[in-house]
Parts: C-alpha cells; structure tokens; sequence
C-alpha cells in the first residue's frame, strides 16, 4: 500500500521524509518533488533497487537513470576527470536545471544500467529532494512516468502513472518550470548541449563559450 505525504504541512513532511529514507534503505520506491518533474528515486547503489526503479517505468537498462545528489561536493566522490568548464557549469547553475553527463569513479560499485562508464548527475533546486538526498546519499532519480508517458508536474499525475509500484509519495505541490533538465555532456574536451532543456543554450554559453551544440 502506497503512502502520500504533503509536504507543505510540517509535521507530514518530517514524516514523509523519514518513511521515505526507510523505504530507500529497504530498496523500495520513493516520488519526490523536484524543481522539474517529479521524480521516481530509488538507491543508486542497490542494481535491485534501480532494476525496480526501470521496471516500474517501463524502462530498459540501454537508458539508464540519472542520479540526483544534495550537495556540489558528492561530485568529489563519483565523477573523475571533472573539466574545468564543467565546474564552471556546477557554480553557476546548480542546485537547478542543469544535468551533467561526466566519467563516474571506476571504483564506484553501482549498476545504473548501461551507463558505458558515465553517469548523468544533477543537484536538484528543492528543499525537500535535497532534504531527502542530504539523508540518504545519492539516489537514482528518473523522471516518475512511464516510459513514453508525460513527465508529471504534480503528485497526483506521478501515482496515476505509477500507481502501486512505488511505497511513498512526497506531495510537493505543482512543480515550478515543469520542464525537465538541460544536459549536457562533460565528458570530451569541449561541453556539449544533449538535451535543450531547463537552461538555454545562450545560458550555457555565457558561462562555457566553447559549448556545443549536440545534434
């Protein structure tokens, strides 16, 4: 049985936030808001939580998950060969819109799916996902619809689509852009732009010049 916390009352959203750490630690299926779309999160480092996370949406392990972390410092501890530019993207648009497609650790003991050695890491611009990310570590965050379906601006359009595949909902009222994240690639020599998205190329560029823009 699914359970839906709203966040904007502050006794269920210290409930909600400690189910929800549970529910992580135990594997299960957590929708936060975000400063996007709501999100479907699971474990980053638990391949069962994330094999759940692709089948609840529908998913294939040939588009793996992204991953949403609460501070810039956790990338100390999962990403290698971290461009300059790419720190440059971290100061100005983080925590936001922004999703960075870097080298992960090759120590790092996690299955996100087929990843091929890169990990697709944002800091997400909401207090109660980075409330959440600061307790838990680093979670496996993909949008919470299936696969094909619309990405939800609001709690209630994320558990029509999920449903009972997940164990706890954070209510966090509408989201404010409901547009999902730029990406963009850090892992050459030059950025590339992946993904238009939440920030523009023309926003990307007053920071990195040189971005590109992928095909």
């Amino acid at each position: 049985m699914s359970r839906r916390y709203d966040c904007s009352d502050a006794t269920e959203r210290a409930a909600g936030l400690r189910e929800s750490a549970s529910a992580i630690r135990r594997g299960e299926l957590v929708v936060i808001p975000t400063d996007t779309v709501y999100g479907l999160a699971a474990d980053a480092f638990s391949a069962e939580a994330v094999g759940e996370l692709l089948a609840a949406k529908g998913r294939g392990r040939n588009m793996p998950s992204p991953v949403l972390v609460g501070s810039p410092t956790t990338l100390h501890g999962l990403v290698t060969d971290f461009s300059e530019s790419a720190w440059e993207l971290v100061d100005a648009f983080w925590p936001g819109g922004l999703t960075l497609v870097a080298r992960h650790q090759p120590s790092l003991r996690w299955d996100l799916g087929e990843t091929r050695g890169t990990v697709a890491v944002r800091m997400p611009l909401h207090p109660v996902a980075i409330e959440l990310l600061n307790t838990t570590g680093p979670l496996a965050v993909s949008s919470a619809n299936l696969t094909g379906g619309p990405s939800p601006a609001t709690c209630d359009a994320a558990q029509e689509q999920l449903g009972q595949s997940v164990s706890v909902y954070l209510d966090g009222g509408r989201a404010d852009h409901a547009v999902p994240s730029s990406i963009v690639d850090v892992t050459g020599k030059v950025p590339v732009l992946r993904r238009a998205g939440a920030v523009s190329l023309e926003q990307l560029r007053e920071v990195v010049p040189d971005l590109e823009a992928g095909s």
